[in-house]
């Protein structure tokens, strides 16, 4: 493909969209597509950023990994690519959303599940299709499916690799929203700016309280969260939602620290 580059990168007001950008393989990840990626979700991770989007060119979203690249390369150092996309996804501290158009397969699926929030057009299709490759799930599926459909069902669209559509996917609570493909763009847009405008700091202290409460007991999930609570008091969001709330006005987030304001001065509900 020349000097095309694999993966698109653009930044609108503190959103950054990341496009899967090999359409002739409908997005397929090869050796160098894993190697961008997980740079760029580690730079996502240094930038100063407020939310994130990754998509797909083309009409597809990602129809996984390329198995056809004809790498001479033990496995195992394969799957240590795709287990640093995994984890620098999971990790990232701002909201992230999956805009999905056309199929999201294997790798691909995984991909999307491991964005905060998944928006999807009727014509979506996703499917686990490991099974049918002769191997078994990666990406980081295996610890997603069971927590978001539970064991049963995660079981049957693993081992059984059945494609489905949107509206399966949206009632299996993966998907978040099914928007038309004319509306999806608009939509995914305005869905970004709205988280990138909330208290960027609550919202990675949610973030990181949900994806861990996922796997720790009530005590330990409560414990987590008197250990949070107290430093979103340190910052000027903090501040600016009660003075807001008071004023009876929409507050306007900046996610800037401010340590020093006391509880007195920040007002009560």
């Amino acid at each position: 493909m020349g000097d095309v580059p694999v993966l698109l990168v653009d930044d609108d007001e503190g959103v950054r969209t990341l496009t899967l950008n090999r359409p002739h393989r409908r997005n397929a990840i090869d050796a160098q597509l894993w190697g961008e990626l997980a740079d760029a979700l580690r730079a996502a991770a240094r930038d100063d950023l407020r939310a994130l989007v990754i998509t797909g060119a083309g009409g597809a979203f990602c129809s996984g990994a390329d198995v056809g690249t004809g790498e001479t390369i033990h496995p195992r150092h394969k799957l240590r690519r795709l287990s640093e996309v995994a984890l620098a996804l999971h990790e990232l501290a701002v909201p992230t959303v999956a805009k999905v158009t056309g199929v999201a397969v294997g790798a691909g699926w995984n991909l999307a599940l491991g964005c905060d929030l998944v928006v999807a057009t009727p014509e979506s299709r996703f499917c686990q299709i490991f099974s049918k490759r002769g191997l078994s799930i990666d990406l980081g599926g295996s610890w997603l499916l069971p927590k978001l459909v539970g064991l049963q069902q995660a079981k049957r669209l693993v081992l059984l690799a059945d494609m489905i559509d949107a509206e399966e996917a949206h009632a299996l609570g993966l998907v978040t929203w099914v928007r038309p493909a004319e509306e999806i763009d608009e939509f995914v847009v305005g869905l970004a700016r709205r988280l990138a405008q909330g208290p960027s700091f609550a919202l990675a202290q949610s973030k990181a309280l949900l994806n861990d409460g996922a796997c720790t007991t009530l005590r330990e999930a409560v414990a987590n969260e008197a250990r949070a609570q107290p430093g979103n008091f340190a910052t000027a969001d903090s501040t600016e939602a009660y003075a807001a709330f008071a004023g009876k006005r929409e507050p306007v987030f900046t996610g800037d620290w401010s340590p020093y304001l006391s509880t007195t001065e920040k007002g009560s509900e």
